[in-house]
């Protein structure tokens, strides 16, 4: 893996992480999955007009097409939607950890569902992993942690693991930046239905506010997802993934810096473990491959 490659995986990382702690600006002012919506439908066109001035065209072949879908439903509506929501209710910290538990339920799934067989490696990591957000979250359920948002979080990641799985090689040739735009716009559209019929537009307008919602428009949500195609490209998802190792520690740390978020001792430990967990089984599946 040559420099350019590490330098865009550690900033899909920072952008990826930074999501959380924007998002929990946005929803404590304004309606979750309203705010979600826009965010789709603007990042959406923003990368479709961009694709058309490229030259890319909307005539996707039929995998693309699936991979639009699935993502629009799976990895925008639900996963994000759900994120959303929870967020209204716990911390940024909260849901980072459990968000970055989606390279574990891959290869989780993967053997369950697939009948990929898991190396010794690959079982240690997921151990260590899941030990790491136990150690985390314990902490946190003594502390008072609301039990609705952190299912709502579960619930996402295990949809986002979905995407994941069903997705494997359905957005290569070409298209890469219209294939981004759809499936965000899919992602607005359904959330939009179900914002029009479940919330009240009110919202506490700030100048925090509107810098939180273009962050996550323009960075882990068009920037972030265009990193992460080109990444891909570039040295194929397995080596790619590696780099999701970053994101507990980068996550917890941004939220501890701009919200200021509690850190607790048993929480940089588990942060520690869940990260190690993460990168020996990406790194046992690389080796795989």
């Amino acid at each position: 893996m040559d420099l350019r490659s590490i330098v865009m995986g550690v900033c899909f990382a920072v952008m990826w992480s930074s999501a959380f702690t924007s998002a929990r600006i946005i929803v404590a002012a304004a309606p979750p999955i309203s705010a979600l919506a826009l965010r789709f439908i603007i990042s959406g066109i923003l990368a479709v007009v961009i694709a058309r001035i490229l030259g890319q065209t909307w005539r996707l072949t039929r995998p693309q097409w699936r991979a639009c879908i699935i993502l629009g439903i799976c990895q925008n509506a639900l996963y994000l939607g759900l994120y959303f929501v929870a967020m209204q209710t716990i911390e940024a910290s909260v849901a980072v950890i459990i968000a970055s538990t989606m390279p574990l339920l891959v290869a989780l799934a993967s053997w369950m569902f697939l009948g990929e067989r898991l190396a010794p490696l690959t079982v240690l990591g997921l151990v260590a992993g899941f030990a790491g957000v136990a150690l985390v979250m314990g902490t946190r359920f003594s502390g008072g942690v609301d039990m609705y948002g952190v299912t709502l979080c579960i619930i996402g990641a295990a949809a986002l693991a979905v995407a994941t799985l069903s997705v494997r090689g359905a957005t290569s040739g070409g298209n890469f930046l219209m294939v981004v735009g759809l499936q965000m716009l899919i992602g607005g559209i359904i959330l939009s239905v179900v914002a029009f019929g479940t919330e009240t537009l009110i919202v506490e307008w700030s100048w925090i506010l509107i810098a939180a919602f273009v962050w996550t428009v323009l960075v882990p949500g068009l920037g972030a997802t265009l990193l992460w195609f080109k990444l891909v490209q570039r040295i194929n998802a397995t080596r790619a993934s590696t780099f999701h190792f970053l994101n507990p520690f980068l996550g917890v740390a941004t939220a501890a810096i701009v919200l200021g978020e509690a850190l607790h001792p048993t929480d940089l430990i588990g942060v520690a473990i869940i990260m190690a967990g993460i990168l020996t089984v990406q790194l046992s599946r690389r080796s795989k491959a």
